[in-house]
């Protein structure tokens, strides 16, 4: 009997040290991949140049093209542009409304890209009263009121954000011409988010997150209140009480977004500075740690449109990580994790497959914006 405890307590040792040596040695390549250095991506003329090509390309390319409405009866069966003459393109209509965004951010921070005058006139022709009239006759239906909640909405708002921001007098005619649109989706975000009982919390388009964090822009720059308050109230609502969200299970097969991280994108907006380092201190600790690193979302078949939808998420990632870094000095290692998240997937963009190039140069425009502070 002695010999057999004998026997049991050695090899539980052995395995106990393997199993350290193991865990040690993990340890030890993740904190080798995390202190790698990542160049700081650039964002000059020379690279709005090549990103106005994609929202060219697809803004008027009519098909395929993905609807997303309910038929009421026959009589909707009708070509995409005859009820969105404005977003038709881009296979489905927020793509083609965050295309029309990436035209409106190239134009305004590189008023010498190439295509300028192109972008000029292409704006002048399509955001029209009368194209915009049509559009909200859409969302007018009552069948439709649910159509692209929240994600078409909110780019929609940052849409026109940016040519409210933009002090320029085509931008501003545009900003009158459009508004019509954007009031009916901030009326469609005070009517929905008193209802909402719980946050949707998936890496795709209803993520409410992020929903919230570009209407709270919106919000923001446009001094809307009411709308400002009510987004700070269901974030707390929402997402106050959170801890240790498992960033671990992520990404699903098909995220764009990071469920964890497009709370802390709402979270540090709308928290003072000793709230949100509370909240983060007990809703992902393991952020705050200088070696902290998290694997980029592998893609495997860039012509899936699925599957490509990981290059997303590599930058929406990084937004969140550029803005968390720019913000508190505490995350500022993290802004490497972020580099390290474009270097994968940006120099994919051009000569992409139409399932990635409809849309990515949006994210990728967007990540580069925080990173830089346009």
């Amino acid at each position: 009997m002695n010999k057999l405890f004998l026997t049991f307590l050695i090899v539980t040792l052995l395995l106990g040290c393997k199993n350290n040596t193991s865990e040690i040695t993990e340890a030890k390549e993740n904190a080798a991949v995390s202190t790698e250095i990542f160049p700081k991506p650039t964002f000059t003329l020379a690279e709005a140049n090549k990103l106005i090509e994609l929202p060219l390309h697809c803004v008027g390319t009519e098909y395929p093209y993905k609807p997303g409405e309910t038929l009421e009866s026959k009589a909707d069966l009708v070509e995409p542009i005859a009820v969105h003459p404005i977003f038709y393109g881009c296979f489905d209509w927020h793509s083609a409304v965050h295309g029309y965004w990436s035209m409106v951010t190239l134009l305004k921070q590189f008023p010498k890209i190439d295509r300028a005058e192109e972008v000029r006139k292409l704006l002048n022709e399509k955001i029209t009263p009368k194209n915009v009239a049509t559009e909200v006759a859409f969302f007018e239906k009552p069948i439709n009121k649910s159509f692209e909640r929240t994600y078409g909405w909110a780019w929609l708002l940052k849409l026109f954000e940016e040519l409210h921001n933009w002090d320029d007098p085509m931008a501003k005619e545009l900003e009158q011409n459009l508004k019509p649109l954007a009031d009916i989706i901030v009326l469609r975000y005070k009517e929905f988010l008193p209802k909402l009982n719980y946050p949707i919390r998936v890496g795709e388009h209803t993520n409410t997150a992020f929903g919230l964090t570009f209407a709270y822009d919106y919000a923001e720059a446009y001094g809307d209140l009411e709308l400002k308050q009510l987004i700070e109230k269901r974030a707390r609502d929402f997402y106050m009480n959170d801890e240790n969200c498992p960033i671990t299970w992520e990404p699903s097969g098909y995220d764009f977004l990071s469920p964890c991280l497009e709370e802390v994108d709402i979270m540090r907006r709308v928290l003072s500075s000793e709230e949100f380092i509370s909240w983060m201190d007990t809703f992902l600790p393991q952020l705050s740690d200088e070696n902290y690193h998290l694997k980029v979302g592998e893609v495997s078949d860039r012509t899936d449109g699925k599957l490509v939808h990981l290059d997303g998420l590599n930058f929406s990632r990084a937004w969140v990580f550029y803005g968390l870094a720019k913000q508190y000095p505490k995350y500022k290692h993290l802004e490497n994790l972020a580099n390290e998240h474009l270097a994968y997937s940006y120099p994919n963009l051009m000569g992409d497959s139409y399932e990635g190039g409809h849309w990515l140069g949006s994210f990728a425009i967007y990540a580069l914006n925080i990173l830089h502070g346009k």
